[in-house]
């Protein structure tokens, strides 16, 4: 069974070799979500992971079985009735199972009572078709935005806004 709680302190180590092992290097090749071939370095610090955890305005999703920590995804109150949602991560080996929609259903249901959020949003990069079709077929439409790349790094991507209903 799975278990959902919002993220303390006292998580953060254990969020960010998760966010690390989902998103680049060797174990994230094991699951089809990852950035590792597209991307190198870190995806996040333990400053960044800790920050995110205490922001007022954010909340950590986690998802654990058995105590441990499979997935996780971040609400952000963008004010107006808005969400962002974010850092979506699912263990590489269980990727493909239904815990990241699962999330997303978690996420958005936390983001209406949290936030009072009528609209969630989020971002994929241009090149992931892949993954901007997830998102499609989960009800997120493209708005036809696009973003430049959120971390200061020399590469040549874009970000698709989606957006979804949620009230």
């Amino acid at each position: 069974m799975i278990a959902y709680r919002i993220a303390q302190a006292s998580d953060a180590q254990k969020l960010r070799a998760l966010i690390e092992s989902g998103y680049r290097g060797e174990s994230a090749r094991q699951g089809w979500t990852n950035e590792a071939d597209l991307l190198d370095g870190n995806r996040t610090t333990p400053e960044e992971v800790a920050a995110m955890i205490a922001a007022p305005e954010k909340r950590v999703l986690l998802a654990e079985q058995d105590g441990t920590l499979i997935g996780t995804v971040t609400v952000t109150d963008l004010g107006d009735g808005r969400a962002y949602m974010g850092l979506l991560c699912v263990s590489p080996t269980l990727q493909a199972g239904g815990l990241g929609s699962a999330l997303l259903s978690e996420g958005e249901g936390l983001a209406v009572r949290e936030f009072g959020a009528r609209v969630v949003e989020g971002m994929v990069l241009h090149v992931r078709t892949d993954l901007i079709a997830y998102y499609e077929r989960r009800g997120y439409s493209r708005t036809g935005e696009l973003r430049p790349f959120p971390l200061p790094m020399d590469v040549p991507y874009k970000m698709v806004v989606l957006e979804r209903s949620i009230s």
